[in-house]
């Protein structure tokens, strides 16, 4: 990083030789990671109702949707006769984008475009929308609010960045990390490897990104007051509804 002033940029040395292609997980990998999930209830810290008919869900990691799509159902489901919904992502380290796709789903009650995913090595551009209307959802036109932090990174920026270009949510906190590229191997020769961005997120709406920048909060408070303020907001929003 101090050489390439970027921070992608990962010099890699290994004594085994690097496979020629990104491996594939293996299946002791993918038990491993589901056991992981299951144990830790797919990184779901808190769903609970707050005062005023509020839902406040935190989760620390979007994980694969593959995996935990029920555990992330069943966390909006149980908020969803709620008046207003706060998704708290102060810890989130990010994650998949399936299941940014998923959550964001239950906001939206039609398919809505949240992101490009343009790969520079294949020259092709991949898409990522909102799910079909969820049956039974009564989030769609609820007021959302995102917290975030200087330790929100990744997925978790993607899902602020998104519902903020689409006027869907408040987001309400610190700018977060500034995560907007993905970083690919290459390999070198028999002992190194080299990582650099290889993917770029495209917002549909302002058709760039927060890398670098991170996504600025609509309401800038310290991590202290995040939640009390977000509160305040929603009974404030609440009420002149």
């Amino acid at each position: 990083m101090e050489v390439s002033h970027d921070k992608y940029v990962r010099m890699v040395y290994s004594t085994v030789a690097p496979p020629e292609n990104p491996p594939v997980p293996t299946p002791e990998e993918v038990a491993r990671y589901r056991k992981e999930m299951k144990e830790n209830n797919c990184t779901i810290e808190t769903v609970k109702i707050l005062p005023h008919n509020i839902g406040y869900l935190k989760f620390n990691e979007f994980p694969d949707a593959s995996v935990c799509r029920s555990a992330l159902a069943a966390a909006m489901t149980s908020l969803n006769h709620t008046d207003a919904i706060i998704f708290d992502l102060r810890d989130n380290r990010g994650g998949y984008a399936n299941s940014v796709a998923l959550i964001a789903s239950y906001l939206f009650d039609h398919p809505t475009h949240l992101n490009d995913f343009y790969n520079r090595a294949e020259k092709s551009t991949d898409q990522s929308w909102t799910l079909p209307p969820v049956p039974g959802n009564r989030l769609a036109d609820k007021p959302a609010f995102v917290l975030t932090s200087p330790s929100t990174f990744s997925a978790a920026e993607a899902f602020s960045y998104d519902l903020k270009m689409l006027k869907r949510a408040t987001l309400v906190g610190e700018t977060t990390s500034g995560r907007g590229h993905m970083g690919m191997a290459h390999r070198i020769d028999d002992h190194f490897t080299i990582r650099v961005p290889g993917v770029r997120v495209v917002n549909p709406v302002s058709k760039t990104n927060w890398e670098g920048t991170g996504v600025e909060p609509d309401v800038k408070v310290n991590a202290a007051d995040v939640l009390q303020t977000a509160e305040k907001l929603a009974v404030s929003k609440l009420q002149k509804n």
